[in-house]
């Protein structure tokens, strides 16, 4: 594909789903063609950890529309060499020796220095931000109601509401769906039949700090894609913080009322977290 020499600006971490840019470049991308700008709105898929999936929308130009139909995550080494999309990279995002490109997935090539507005599918951006707040409200839920009825390994940290991050030590798959997320942690000898009183406190914690409609900020380290970007909530408890790459509402209130779900999953000692907001 060619040597590749700038990272792409993104404008998404703060909710962006509206640009204008320049094109780079195009290259070959699953059976079409991968448009390359300066500066992206989308949310490309992190082929290290696909938890959400990437934008989907348009880019225009002189009166035509393409329909962007996937839009995923490019690198190439900065000393240079091709630019490698999504499984092929073989360094997680933000490596400093690479640099880092959204990809948008489109069925023709798009001349480079073409001027182009784009344009997220909206509704479909906003639930999926639904669903990774709740994921990782979830995650802070589940901390607080396995603490006292679970013994959480020695050395576990804790999270930043003082409870042991038995989920971030647990964590075994995280999914993020429309206006929901599917979660699967390992916690062995977690009794089955504690699990209806768990998901009973998980989602009265989850409905007071919607109720609370506190603000969610993404701060990020500088404007590439591969800068890293750190998720806080300034919930009533305390201050939650993680380091997430994805997209997330501007306030809890958007996500209206909660419902949790566990279960067992098929291996033995792995726990099946299922939330959806509506």
């Amino acid at each position: 594909m060619g040597e590749f020499e700038s990272s792409t600006r993104v404008t998404f971490p703060a909710g962006a789903m509206v640009g204008r840019s320049h094109v780079l470049t195009s290259v070959p991308a699953d059976g079409g063609r991968g448009v390359i700008v300066a500066e992206s709105p989308f949310y490309p898929l992190d082929p290290f950890w696909p938890d959400q999936p990437g934008d989907v929308g348009y880019l225009q130009s002189d009166g035509l529309e393409m329909r962007v139909v996937d839009c995923v995550t490019g690198a190439a080494r900065k000393s240079g060499g091709e630019l490698l999309l999504g499984v092929d990279v073989p360094v997680r995002r933000g490596h400093p020796d690479w640099h880092w490109v959204v990809v948008h997935v489109v069925e023709r090539s798009v001349p480079p220095g073409t001027e182009i507005r784009m344009l997220v599918e909206t509704d479909r951006r906003r639930a999926f931000s639904a669903g990774h707040t709740a994921s990782h409200l979830t995650a802070l839920a589940l901390n607080a109601a396995l603490a006292g009825r679970w013994e959480a390994p020695a050395g576990t940290e804790r999270d930043g509401l003082g409870h042991p991050d038995v989920a971030a030590s647990g964590a075994v798959k995280s999914r993020i769906v429309l206006n929901g997320s599917v979660d699967t942690y390992r916690f062995p000898g977690l009794a089955a039949e504690t699990l209806p009183d768990v998901a009973k406190d998980m989602e009265a914690r989850l409905t007071a700090w919607i109720d609370s409609a506190a603000p969610v900020v993404v701060d990020a380290a500088g404007p590439d894609l591969g800068d890293r970007r750190v998720w806080r909530c300034a919930l009533p408890d305390g201050t939650a913080a993680r380091p997430c790459g994805g997209t997330h509402v501007n306030h809890l209130g958007e996500l209206g009322r909660v419902a949790v779900t566990l279960e067992p999953a098929e291996a033995g000692d792995e726990l099946l977290v299922e939330v959806r907001t509506s």
